[in-house]
């Protein structure tokens, strides 16, 4: 399938329609949380629910101003948007859920680093969570995946009628959410600040995060650093993958690994206009391996605290590695024609006891390199990871 049309709201996304349905079912409270202009509300429209609230309408905040009275009211399926702007729901939904098992309720946040302990706090038990990011490479096929890449995820990025289009949308994005969305979380920080901070951490994408070099580099403390980067991975803006230091003989990197979740505000933010300003730029491989990691994060279904990289000082990586069913499982991201076996990846087989590692690549065929170790084209990276090898 190629995705032409301009109306974002035609894109099915049925692995995440699908995640959504099963919280539903499962829990009272179900959560759909990620960025701006991901998609959230469209998805909550396509659960079918029988109330629709959206806390950015003066006119529904004013009709939860008495939020016990308006819910008495409503029955079924109840969609709360933008729900980080009134916290005070949340006790208030817990109280109902348990006293009227009838009604069922669908929130939906813009990234706000508090949305998740509000739930957990005042729902645990009660609230199912699913994080939206953008499309995903099934959701548009593999026919369009250079455009997924080069665009980004963004719904409006990737469906612009012209890369002009795509790349104005994408700057007036980073313009709104550094002046509009971070303040709103309440973090008083100037937006040419972080903007700044920002920019600068392309040049970082895809590395070893060292806290001492980039505050050096923008001149402020390694606090400050820190504290920078838990808004942008907060806020879904940013990937930091922790590093698996298990006692093994050689020594690792215990350090984090930084990635853009999304390419294309990657791109923008290195002022990279087009397809083929990123293939002649410098980062080209990082690029197309933070694409490829994002891609296999979001089809593990794995949470970001089960999710690791793996690296030693002597050369050795791999890009992703995670437990499942008790066997351990890693993937390398290779923008190669043919990938090839090489000592690093027989390293880590070893060192690591892998069940088996694969070898994500730009290529339309998988094959074997080892008895332990496939390449697999990123087109098969679909809704879940496949344990088939």
């Amino acid at each position: 399938m190629i995705v032409t049309s301009t109306d974002r709201e035609l894109v099915p996304r049925p692995d995440d329609i699908g995640r959504v349905g099963t919280l539903l079912r499962l829990f009272p409270v179900t959560a759909i949380l990620g960025p701006r202009q991901s998609g959230k509300t469209t998805l909550a429209r396509m659960m079918g629910g029988d109330y629709y609230l959206d806390l950015e309408d003066p006119a529904d905040a004013m009709r939860l101003e008495s939020p016990q009275i308006a819910f008495e009211r409503l029955e079924g399926l109840i969609v709360i948007d933008e729900v980080q702007r009134m916290p005070s729901l949340f006790p208030l939904l817990r109280t109902i859920v348990d006293s009227t098992p009838t009604k069922r309720f669908l929130i939906l946040g813009s990234a706000s680093p508090s949305l998740v302990r509000w739930g957990s706090e005042s729902l645990a038990g009660r609230i199912g969570f699913h994080q939206l990011g953008g499309l995903r490479i099934p959701d548009v096929g593999a026919s369009s995946l250079y455009t997924l890449w080069v665009r980004g995820g963004f719904p409006r990025s990737f469906l612009a009628s012209s890369e002009e289009e795509s790349v104005l949308w994408r700057e007036n994005f980073v313009r709104t959410f550094l002046e509009r969305d971070i303040p709103s979380f309440g973090i008083k920080i100037p937006a040419m600040t972080l903007r700044r901070f920002w920019t600068m951490l392309a040049h970082f994408h895809g590395q070893i995060v060292n806290f001492s070099e980039i505050a050096r580099s923008f001149g402020v403390s390694d606090m400050a650093v820190r504290r920078y980067l838990e808004i942008l991975q907060g806020s879904y803006m940013i990937r930091l993958l922790a590093p698996w230091h298990a006692n093994i003989a050689k020594r690792t990197v215990k350090r984090p690994k930084l990635y853009f979740r999304d390419s294309g505000l990657f791109h923008c933010l290195l002022s990279l206009r087009s397809g083929s300003e990123v293939e002649n730029h410098p980062k080209l491989g990082a690029s197309w391996e933070g694409f490829a990691v994002e891609a296999v994060v979001r089809s593990t279904g794995k949470d970001d605290n089960s999710l690791f990289f793996w690296a030693t000082h002597t050369g050795a990586e791999v890009d992703l590695f995670w437990i499942e069913g008790g066997k351990m499982w890693a993937v390398e991201c290779k923008y190669v024609d043919a990938p090839r076996l090489t000592k690093s990846m027989v390293s880590a087989c070893a060192d690591l006891a892998l069940e088996h590692l694969w070898v994500v690549y730009p290529g339309k065929k998988r094959y074997r390199l080892s008895e332990r170790v496939s390449a697999l084209p990123i087109t098969e990276v679909g809704y879940r990871w496949s344990y088939s090898t």
